[in-house]
């Protein structure tokens, strides 16, 4: 399996999991907090909101524009302070999210 088809199948899962865990939103934010410019857009976001409406998206549209990928990326870290005990899904997401991260821990 590609890289990009690893990246392709751990997003899903992340997205599956927020999905199966009821913290899949239908609604986006409104069109201002997406002009933040603090990291996680965490000023105009919750952590789960950027999640779902930015990170996913653009990690999406880089695999499919065949763009370059980021060479370093460490958002389970984030997660591992935010989530604490906020969810029952905790554990789970965090394992996702981390196993996302290890994609770009090794040379492509």
């Amino acid at each position: 399996m590609s890289r990009e088809q690893q990246i392709q199948e751990r997003l899903l899962a992340i997205e599956s999991l927020l999905k199966q865990a009821g913290l899949w939103q239908s609604v986006a934010p409104n069109s201002e907090a997406f002009t933040s410019t603090e990291p996680f857009c965490l000023d105009t976001m919750t952590p789960l909101q950027w999640l779902q409406w930015v990170f996913l998206p653009r990690m999406q549209a880089l695999l499919d524009a065949a763009a370059p990928l980021p060479v370093a990326l460490a958002i389970g870290p984030y997660y591992e302070v935010w989530l604490e005990g906020e969810i029952p899904e905790r554990a789970a997401l965090l394992h996702r999210l981390n196993a996302f991260d290890q994609l770009f821990e090794s040379p492509n």
